[in-house]
């Protein structure tokens, strides 16, 4: 049985957060620093639980190859989560890639970065549902013009892209296949590359 005396102290902390449905942009970035993926949609405080190995893996792998490329090009900014991503007023969103042409770097800030001209989300299971639905709709919405899908569990990667304010596949790439972008000129990614386990 909980006590009044010791669910006090509890609740005088939970009194000083606003309610779901209640967050603004300024109280979140009053939060504290954390390692924590914490994203604010719609007056919502999303805390995603932390990311598996496996993803992790993935996500170092394809941000690397993408960094290298960027770089050797000289195209723009790579960066990888936790980062805010403010994708218009109350939304903001940590993706796990996000890349910016040199000629939106003005949209980057110390603070946060603006609308970016790629995202990229490896999901797991406890993101599948929200990057595929609700995380899609907002990237669409927010004007990102390339999106990719990173589904370790088919290997594959799908690859929307923004026509006419909306999403469209524009590739399912798989084992066997190499990966293409409108806004990454002359990348050439084997999705073996980014899946395979080394013994």
């Amino acid at each position: 049985m909980i006590t009044r005396t010791e669910q006090g102290p509890v609740s005088e902390i939970a009194q000083l957060f606003p309610e779901q449905g209640k967050w603004t942009e300024d109280d979140y970035f009053s939060l504290p620093e954390t390692n924590k993926i914490v994203e604010l949609s719609e007056g919502r405080l999303i805390i995603t639980p932390s990311p598996t190995t496996q993803h992790q893996k993935i996500v170092l792998k394809l941000s690397t190859m993408l960094f290298n490329h960027v770089s050797s090009h000289n195209l723009g900014e790579i960066i990888i989560a936790p980062m805010d991503v403010r994708l218009y007023p109350g939304v903001i969103r940590q993706p796990d890639i996000v890349f910016m042409k040199n000629e939106h770097k003005d949209r980057i800030t110390e603070r946060y970065w603006g609308v970016p001209d790629l995202i990229i989300e490896v999901i797991s299971e406890s993101t599948d549902k929200e990057d595929k639905g609700e995380k899609f709709f907002e990237y669409e919405k927010a004007g990102v013009p390339e999106y990719w899908i990173v589904d370790p569990n088919t290997q594959t990667i799908d690859v929307f892209q923004l026509k006419d304010d909306a999403y469209y596949l524009a590739g399912s790439f798989g084992i066997g296949d190499s990966v293409n972008s409108n806004v990454l000129p002359n990348l050439n990614i084997s999705v073996e590359s980014i899946f395979k386990r080394r013994n």
